[in-house]
């Protein structure tokens, strides 16, 4: 009988294939039960995942932990591609999924206290200065040469990603990659626009086209016609503009994405004004140092044009969006659009296009009986202060961030999976759940050219050399986490009447101010910030500013013609260009 024993050797062996054989065949349901449409064949998709098998053979057994906020493409990571994850490379991901005011909190801690809490992050690019700065982040371009080398994906492709630009230092280095893109958009009724009778009743009052608004000025038009003139639409009550403004995190983020520079505060220059950008932070050109927010230190974040864009978001919310906007977060603000009583929204992200496409049978009211949209997406109106070549809006993107407190293993498994839900065998179905689009290739395959009609102008958008115009937070903000809890309080004093928005933008560039000082500091002392933190500017007149490439002065008229395009014209152009 001592034939047919077979050595531990050979035990081992065995069990080794057939696991490796049962990873096969999990790799096979997958790819024919969830992952299609793909822009690999079934064969690619394979050998694609037979690598993932075999980088993840010394981790195998392993839990790790990672977070990111609530968007649907996060919860198709955290309830279907962790299941197939674990089933194909035998690691086990915990994908945790808080409010963004959280996930910040949590990658400021563990960046403070280096312990490790999560074994990665889908962080936003918005904190690319900070992380280039602070060195607390794995450089991805030197892990990916080292530490990363054989955990990375030969098919990884990053020349087919989106957003690395915006993912990329000062360096030159890649510090995130992405996950999930979506861009800040204007959102409207286009069945209503298109209405004749609506349309010869806007011209009679106010002398030009209704349509899409170029400027803020056709903006607040078209809020008041549709909230004062039109009042109701098929026995409903409507109204011309929505958004939000409860004392919350996301209050910050609905100023510091891009609101002032919408509005004109910052400089020329993109994807980020220089020397001013978006958050009226000023950093000269060739230099890492931020100098100011403050006018009289050379920024912008108290200026004529800041202090403009908060007074007309408060006041629209206030005379045009429905009863109880103004104690509306973020994420209350979607459903509400949903129920169809809105014609316009001028700061609307595409991430919410995946629930506005939802069916009638599911409550959305912006839909027809077919799933047709009744809306459209469009580019963002700009304010009186906005000059051409300035930057138009506001881009997100959920990048992977490894944080240099995480065990080298476990940050090497967390780097297999954060490969694999933006790995091309899986991305196109992804973005089919989320329509947060990261890569070129997923948006240009014919599934979303069959889709594009129901997606309301996203897929047009995407595939439009105008979407660079759209960018994150740049670098010259020195630690988001720091500088952006600033932001939301100090406008919640405007939305609760305790301060104007003058006296609001005055304290939030001087406590910005101050907590650049303090940067400085803790970078003079002991390059807390690599040499890149704060060198701030002393102070001057205002008036020295204005007239020295600081901030723009005062117009003597913030409320120029309106004007409109047509929405055909405007897609059209995009698909020629």
């Amino acid at each position: 009988m001592r034939k047919y024993l077979l050595s531990a050797a050979a035990v081992c062996a065995m069990v080794a294939g057939s696991i490796g054989y049962a990873d096969e065949m999990a790799a096979k349901k997958w790819i024919d039960e969830e992952f299609q449409p793909s822009v690999l064949t079934k064969d690619e998709q394979l050998s694609e995942l037979q690598w993932f098998i075999q980088a993840a053979e010394p981790f195998k057994g392993m839990e790790i932990n990672v977070l990111s906020e609530g968007i649907p493409t996060h919860s198709y990571e955290s309830e279907v591609l962790t299941k197939a994850f674990e089933e194909i490379t035998g690691i086990k991901v915990n994908h945790q999924i808080l409010g963004e005011g959280e996930v910040v909190q949590a990658v400021q801690t563990q960046m403070q206290t280096k312990r490790n809490l999560y074994d990665a992050y889908v962080n936003d690019s918005d904190l690319i200065g900070t992380h280039s700065r602070l060195q607390l982040a794995y450089n991805l371009t030197d892990m990916m040469a080292g530490d990363f080398k054989d955990v990375t994906n030969p098919g990884l492709d990053l020349d087919d990603f989106m957003g690395t630009q915006f993912t990329t230092g000062p360096d030159g280095d890649l510090y995130q990659l992405p996950d999930q893109q979506f861009a800040n958009l204007y959102w409207f009724r286009k069945d209503w626009f298109d209405r004749e009778d609506l349309q010869a009743a806007f011209k009679e009052k106010y002398g030009y086209d209704l349509g899409v608004p170029v400027n803020w000025s056709a903006y607040e038009d078209i809020a008041e016609f549709f909230s004062e003139q039109v009042k109701e639409i098929d026995g409903t009550a409507i109204y011309g503009h929505m958004d939000y403004g409860k004392r919350a995190p996301d209050l910050g983020w609905r100023m510091t994405d891009a609101w002032l520079s919408m509005a004109g505060a910052g400089s020329k220059g993109e994807p980020n004004g220089v020397p001013i950008d978006e958050w009226g932070i000023r950093m000269e050109e060739g230099s890492c140092n931020p100098a100011g927010a403050s006018v009289t230190r050379g920024g912008a974040a108290n200026g004529p044009a800041a202090v403009y864009a908060i007074r007309k978001w408060d006041e629209w919310l206030r005379k045009y969006a429905p009863p109880g906007a103004a104690s509306y977060d973020f994420y209350q603000s979607l459903p509400a659009l949903a129920q169809g009583n809105v014609a316009q929204q001028i700061f609307w992200y595409t991430a919410f296009t995946a629930d506005m496409v939802k069916p009638q049978s599911e409550g959305n009211n912006t839909v027809d009986g077919d799933g047709n949209p009744l809306w459209r997406m469009a580019p963002s109106p700009h304010g009186p202060y906005w000059e051409e070549g300035q930057k138009v809006g506001y881009q997100d993107v959920g990048s992977w961030t490894f944080l240099k407190s995480t065990p080298l293993d476990r940050a090497q498994a967390a780097w297999l999976y954060a490969q694999f839900v933006v790995s091309k065998t899986v991305d196109v179905k992804k973005s089919h759940v989320g329509l947060t689009f990261i890569r070129d290739s997923s948006v240009n395959h014919e599934s979303f050219t069959e889709r594009a009609p129901k997606l309301g102008g996203l897929v047009e958008f995407y595939r439009s050399p105008d979407r660079v115009a759209w960018s994150p937070t740049g670098i010259n903000v020195p630690d988001y986490p720091k500088l952006a809890q600033i932001w939301w309080q100090q406008i919640g004093d405007v939305n609760s009447g305790a301060f104007t928005p003058q006296e609001a933008m005055d304290r939030l560039a001087e406590e910005m101010d101050i907590t650049m000082g303090r940067m400085q500091r803790a970078d003079e002392q002991a390059n807390v910030y690599g040499g890149c933190g704060p060198r701030l500017n002393e102070e001057k007149d205002a008036e020295w500013w204005h007239a020295n490439g600081g901030a723009k002065p005062k117009l003597e008229n913030e409320k120029p013609q309106g004007q409109t395009v047509n929405y055909d014209e405007l897609v059209a152009r995009w698909a020629t260009n």
